[in-house]
């Protein structure tokens, strides 16, 4: 899943688990998928994150500098 998909599935569970339709191992359970989904959200963020360049500009002209995370 990319970050969009990822993110209309957390609202998705979110928009469940407000209406309080669930039983609790129901609950539970969209808790426990919700929690995943937050977190590939957040690697797929700090991937991003990490192929960022940094354009500084010096003397009229721009140079790209690679981000310090990158490898």
């Amino acid at each position: 899943m990319n970050f969009e998909e990822t993110m209309k599935k957390l609202e998705e569970i979110t928009e469940e688990l407000e209406k309080g339709n669930l039983d609790l191992e129901e609950s539970v359970k969209k808790f426990e998928e919700g929690m995943e989904l937050s977190r590939q959200a957040s690697k797929i963020l700090e991937q991003a994150e990490k192929k960022i360049n940094i354009l500084i500009q010096k003397e009229d002209s721009i140079e790209e500098e690679k981000f310090e995370g990158e490898v």
